[in-house]
């Protein structure tokens, strides 16, 4: 069984899509060479972008690939969507494969018109723990990339993910997303009793070393995980120009051209800090 876990936040531009998708090439990577399933379930697809390249994206959408938008529709007929018939190893993309192929990185790619299906919600949020459960033998472990609002996306990651892993820019208005979470997990775990995710924990994203700014928010957002329970990342990732850098060229932000040693050494070690705490 693989281990599941979401990135989420009620508050958009935190970073969940650069975390994800870093965190997937660190954990297929050395010291663990492990086999990584990335599903982008935001209908901005900014992961799906980031580990492929926004042409790959492009190519899959105009041939008529199945993406994530397929699974969540394969029970409709939808106006330029796959056939419903679709086997949903179909929408499996390879990021990335050892040179032994022992290891890899897939994605299954989200693109714009998955808002469509926030439309019609209803006998959906299941589907997605149906094909997660078909292909989970093949990973160690399966990140799910959501989107910042509550829908039936969120239901859907709820019920696939183990864990969920909170990324938190320490600024203004910081806390914003943590109470929505709170009330959203709050109502999924009365209308699916035993099936709620275990906090991982809030890590800080994207510190600039701003200290007045940083200090004050970051004080508010540990009150807030203080009076909900959530621990906290003793691991900290800072801001670098290396993360857009590392998705324009293809590579994890510690394989970029001229990244810093310590902005490589940092994530590398909130990595581990992570893979500790889901027992790797």
């Amino acid at each position: 069984m693989a281990h599941k876990v979401a990135l989420i936040n009620m508050k958009g531009g935190v970073g969940k899509s650069t975390l994800a998708a870093n965190l997937a090439w660190a954990i297929a990577s050395a010291p663990w060479h492990m086999n990584v399933l990335v599903i982008d379930l935001d209908p901005q697809f900014n992961c799906s972008q980031y580990l492929v390249g926004v042409r790959r994206i492009e190519s899959i959408i105009s041939d008529g690939r199945p993406t994530i938008w397929d699974i969540f529709e394969q029970n409709t007929v939808v106006p330029g969507m796959t056939d419903s018939t679709f086997d949903v190893w179909e929408t499996i993309t390879r990021v990335y494969h050892s040179r032994n192929n022992e290891n890899y990185i897939d994605l299954i790619p989200s693109r714009l018109e998955l808002s469509h299906s926030l439309r019609n919600p209803t006998d959906k949020a299941q589907l997605l723990r149906r094909a997660v459960d078909v292909m989970e033998q093949d990973y160690d472990i399966v990140l799910i990339d959501c989107a910042p609002t509550e829908s039936v996306l969120t239901t859907a990651a709820y019920l696939v993910a183990e864990h969920l892993l909170i990324p938190v820019r320490p600024e203004f208005l910081s806390t914003i997303g943590l109470p929505l979470l709170e009330q959203s997990l709050n109502e999924f775990a009365s209308r699916y009793p035993g099936e709620s995710p275990e906090i991982l924990g809030l890590v800080f994203n994207a510190i600039s070393g701003y200290s007045p700014e940083e200090t004050t928010s970051r004080t508010e957002v540990q009150r807030v995980a203080r009076r909900s329970g959530w621990p906290v990342f003793d691991t900290e990732i800072g801001f670098s120009r290396s993360f857009p850098k590392s998705a324009r060229e293809g590579q994890p932000v510690f394989r970029t051209s001229y990244v810093r040693y310590s902005t490589a050494r940092r994530f590398h070690q909130f990595a581990r800090e992570f893979a500790e705490r889901i027992d790797l």
